[in-house]
């Protein structure tokens, strides 16, 4: 079926939208972390995987970090083991860190790559125990009480941070025209596996790789003003001032912190987007207004 005039009128505008910012980011690299609803609605997973494809065939170099929290508790579940979280965080034992790595680094990450591979890209799964990728530290939580004479320490078990990452296995990837798919799983100096948050690890490695772009996908539309309006086009010291304010609360901040951080070590522009949305990461990269917060150094 042929398009009508109109029809045609408003594809060719799309693309003459498209063609400068191709141009800008051609060669570029863009971390992309991939989670929430668009992880798990098949038509979201699908057409993730196309914009992934799209955007290494027009010359862009994407690298993607996912998560997978609701696919561990699903797998937990199943074996009869329950969930328990201490400040949004998963308590993890050794049994459960041995589901994480197979759910995050098995399951997750090679679903993922398949998706990529059927739409005609070249992935590469990955944790951070490949290649020395993400050296882990192990992550304490405190507790100020007034009963107590210092802060509580609470021991969450295999959840950690970020100590150091080791770029090189994913520079090769790229190098060669693959595409990294990485599960956000560290190990320690004591040889121990831990679970990273996502976010974190994907502005870590966005930062290391001097990414032009950190974009995270969330279920939420972006930042809001305390009226409810999308928040964009944001600076550094801006973002500083709706944290300081309490515009920025609750579940955003750590993403909006992950932002702000990787943009002062130099990644040129972070965006938080609403995964719910079909083809976000293209509309976000190559139209004018997209459909996210925008946050640059």
């Amino acid at each position: 079926m042929s398009l009508s005039s109109d029809q045609a009128a408003r594809v060719a505008r799309v693309l003459g939208e498209a063609l400068p910012y191709i141009r800008r980011f051609r060669d570029k690299t863009v971390v992309v972390k991939y989670g929430g609803n668009a992880m798990v609605d098949e038509q979201l997973k699908s057409g993730f995987a196309r914009d992934i494809v799209l955007m290494r065939l027009v010359g862009i170099n994407p690298v993607v970090v996912h998560g997978g929290g609701p696919q561990i508790g699903q797998v937990l579940a199943k074996i009869g083991k329950e969930s328990q979280f201490v400040d949004g965080m998963r308590v993890t034992d050794s049994e459960t860190m041995d589901v994480v790595e197979m759910v995050l680094g098995g399951l997750v990450n090679k679903e993922i790559v398949n998706l990529i591979t059927r739409h005609g890209g070249r992935a590469v799964g990955l944790t951070g125990k490949d290649g020395d990728l993400i050296r882990a530290r192990k992550l304490r939580i405190s507790r100020d009480s007034p009963e107590l004479d210092a802060p509580e320490i609470i021991d969450i078990g295999h959840v950690g941070e970020v100590a150091s990452v080791d770029t090189s296995v994913v520079e090769m990837l790229l190098a060669g025209g693959f595409i990294p798919v990485i599960a956000p799983i560290g190990v320690g100096e004591d040889g121990h596996s831990y679970n990273i948050n996502a976010d974190l690890v994907a502005g870590r490695v966005a930062e290391v790789l001097g990414a032009e772009k950190l974009i995270l996908l969330t279920n939420t539309t972006g930042l809001l003003d305390k009226q409810g309006r999308l928040l964009t086009g944001l600076t550094a010291h801006q973002v500083d001032e709706l944290i300081a304010d309490g515009t920025v609360y609750g579940g955003m901040l750590p993403k909006i912190q992950c932002a702000l951080s990787a943009v002062k070590s130099g990644v040129k522009a972070a965006h938080i987007i609403d995964g719910r949305v079909e083809n976000a990461v293209l509309v976000e990269l190559f139209t004018d207004e997209g459909i996210g917060t925008l946050i640059r150094g």
